[in-house]
């Protein structure tokens, strides 16, 4: 059996998250809520009159989705962006954050913090994000006890 590429499993976590995250913002335009408003009416200009949290949101989706859907073009011409796990780890988060405070988001933050988890994960054990978008790793030379 093959091993678990962690970065590839959380890739497509995080394009669950971003799909749910355009989705969530798109809907909050129609109807505008932030998920605590039963605690305090503060955070209710967020989201009306003016649609910050939901510009927000779609932004940070189309974003993720971009980044973890790596168009030739973009790669090539970001290549480090592409690559650093690290990023990843900082972004999401606060894409997780924007999320969790629009009632529509829920979903998109829970798949978001279940991706940052397996992306730390692979980071914790040394996997890299290839070059080339989908990929797995080359092995390096022959494989031990093999002749």
């Amino acid at each position: 059996m093959g091993k678990l590429i962690k970065n590839h499993w959380a890739r497509l976590i995080v394009l669950t998250a971003a799909a749910y995250q355009v989705a969530a913002g798109v809907h909050g335009f129609f109807w505008p809520k932030v998920l605590w408003d039963f605690l305090t009416k503060n955070l209710d200009q967020a989201v009306k009159p003016f649609p910050a949290l939901q510009i927000l949101n779609v932004v940070f989706g189309i974003i993720a989705f971009a980044w973890e859907w790596p168009v030739k073009p973009i790669v090539s011409m970001l290549p480090g962006m592409h690559r650093s796990m690290e990023a990843r780890l900082v972004i999401y988060p606060v894409a997780a954050l924007a999320a969790a405070i629009i009632y529509q988001g829920t979903n998109a933050a829970l798949y978001y913090l279940i991706g940052v988890i397996v992306y730390f994960w692979a980071y914790s054990e040394g996997e890299t994000v290839c070059a080339e978008p989908w990929t797995v790793p080359k092995r390096g030379g022959a494989r031990p006890g093999k002749v």
